[in-house]
């Protein structure tokens, strides 16, 4: 069986106002929470800004 990727399963501990955002991204756009997670981290820089700044 030929794999795109190697699976590993990560544990995230998020705020409650971080859920529910997630949960609500997830069911108005219909995707899987793991999928968006997945994107977001494909966006990130390769390396990181001196300046960054995550926004809530």
């Amino acid at each position: 069986m030929n794999k795109k990727w190697a699976v590993k399963r990560i544990t995230l501990n998020l705020a409650s106002s971080e859920v529910e955002r997630l949960e609500q991204y997830s069911q108005q756009t219909g995707r899987p929470q793991t999928d968006i997670v997945r994107e977001l981290i494909r966006e990130l820089p390769e390396t990181p800004e001196t300046n960054f700044s995550p926004t809530a």
